[in-house]
C-alpha cells in the first residue's frame, strides 16, 4: 500500500508528463477519450516506477515533449491520448 505522499508525487508526475505532451487529462475525460478510472490507474502505474527522480528531472527540464520517454510506465496510455489531440 502506498502512502499519501507517494500518491501525490506520482499524480503530479503523471499530470506533468501528460501536460508536457500536450495532453490535458481532465479535458480528455470530459471528451470521453479516457475514463476517470483510467487516470487513477495511470497514477497507480506511475507509483510502480523504479526511477521517479529521472522522470521528475526530465519533466522539469522539458518545456514540451514530442514523445513519451520509453521508461514511462504510462507510455501506451499517454501516446494514445497524445495521438488523439
Amino acid at each position: 500500500m502506498y502512502n499519501t505522499k507517494t500518491i501525490r508525487r506520482h499524480a503530479g508526475l503523471f499530470t506533468d508528463m501528460a501536460e508536457r505532451l500536450g495532453v490535458d487529462l481532465q479535458e480528455a475525460a470530459m471528451r470521453g477519450q479516457i475514463m476517470p478510472d483510467d487516470i487513477a490507474d495511470g497514477v497507480l502505474r506511475c507509483t510502480g516506477c523504479t526511477d521517479p527522480d529521472k522522470c521528475e528531472a526530465q519533466v522539469a527540464a522539458s518545456g514540451r515533449l514530442n514523445d513519451v520517454p520509453d521508461f514511462c510506465r504510462n507510455e501506451a496510455l499517454l501516446t494514445a491520448l497524445k495521438d488523439t489531440n
